[in-house]
């Protein structure tokens, strides 16, 4: 008892671990929860099938870069759990209607498609969405219990 006592007094950060930053690097296929600059814990993710460089238009199968916000979470959709990304931003609106395209949307964090969790030690090898970060479904269901609404995400190759 008394390990567990000098534990817990030695380590009261790991009891209430608040996520303030979810950093995404691309080029490693790595998201990582911080909290005060500090890696709490990493993931192993997949994207979009051409995933250097920025999404700017509906179509591409990019994940936007950039610093978003994950701003609502969704648990009914075609994908086991969600949370949702605050791409486009009024920039990328405005490159996309310099271009005359479409920026897209609806860009999520999520697990695998309903129904086929079981096969993710196959999908998790390769880039397979359209443009959204995909995780595990046990992965998803730590991200979803350890990140808030509000929580800013910085996306990078």
């Amino acid at each position: 008892m008394k390990r567990i006592l000098l534990l817990l007094t030695l380590y009261p950060v790991l009891l209430n671990a608040s996520v303030d930053l979810v950093k995404v690097d691309k080029s490693e296929n790595r998201m990582m929860l911080m909290e005060n600059g500090q890696v709490i814990t990493e993931y192993h993710v997949v994207f979009g099938e051409n995933p250097k460089g920025h999404k700017f238009q509906e179509g591409d199968e990019r994940t936007p870069e950039g610093r978003y916000t994950l701003d609502y979470k969704k648990e009914d959709s075609s994908f086991y759990r969600s949370m949702h990304i605050s791409y486009p931003s009024a920039e990328d609106e405005a490159k996309a209607e310099e271009l005359g395209v479409s920026p897209g949307g609806f860009i999520m964090v999520h697990g695998q498609k309903n129904g086929l969790g079981w096969l993710s030690f196959l999908f998790q090898r390769f880039n397979w969405t359209d443009g959204c970060i995909a995780l595990t479904n046990s992965d998803m269901d730590d991200f979803m219990e350890k990140v808030d609404i509000g929580t800013p995400i910085e996306i990078q190759w």
